[in-house]
């Protein structure tokens, strides 16, 4: 195990610490049907993982486990699945809303990787990867597993915010606002610096 005291190993280990207990939070509501979607998110999760690294998409330099030279499975096998699951735990129900839900959480999670492609080893975008691919991909997971979590949670375990909340004036307009123009600017600021 390459464990070290950089930032790289911090991310890692402390990313898919935090991931792996919230979602326990999030899974014992229905440890059978949480569970299920959260071991899909996972399995599926990794198999893209590995056809992109294998297509030379991007790749990951800093493992924290040598002998599996491929992924970086704390994160891939914990944070995409916990995204999964509190996304259909509390997304609201009308499609309307589940926009600005499910924008706030891809953003967020985008911010996180793109500060990662940048500023540490954890992931580097090879030749015919970029930002958007990854953000493309970002919305087609997360709304995929939307769409199937619908299939496996029961509506009974499931505790969508107010559609209220995003409502022009309401607080949750007002923070995905917030996260939506704070992280395009960062994008556009961090890109401005890198041509």
């Amino acid at each position: 195990m390459n464990i070290e005291w950089n930032i790289e190993t911090f991310i890692l280990l402390g990313g898919a610490g935090i991931s792996f207990i919230a979602s326990m939070f999030v899974m014992k509501i229905s440890w059978k049907q949480y569970g299920i979607l959260y071991i899909t998110a996972a399995i599926i999760g990794e198999i893209l993982d590995i056809v992109f690294v294998k297509l030379d998409l991007f790749y990951y330099p800093y493992k924290l486990f040598h002998n599996m030279p491929i992924s970086p499975y704390t994160l891939v096998m914990t944070i995409f699945p916990f995204y999964v699951i509190f996304g259909v735990r509390y997304s609201p129900m009308p499609w309307k809303y589940k926009f600005p839900f499910y924008m706030t959480i891809i953003h967020l999670g985008m911010t996180g990787e793109v500060l990662a492609q940048y500023f540490t080893k954890v992931i580097e975008y090879g030749e015919h990867w970029d930002t958007w691919d990854s953000y493309i991909w970002w919305w087609l997971f997360i709304l995929g597993f939307e769409l199937v979590g619908g299939l496996i949670v029961s509506k009974e375990y499931r505790t969508p915010i107010s559609e209220d909340v995003f409502k022009y004036g309401n607080l949750g307009w007002y923070i995905t606002q917030f996260i939506f123009t704070a992280t395009v600017f960062l994008g556009g600021v961090l890109l401005g610096t890198k041509i």
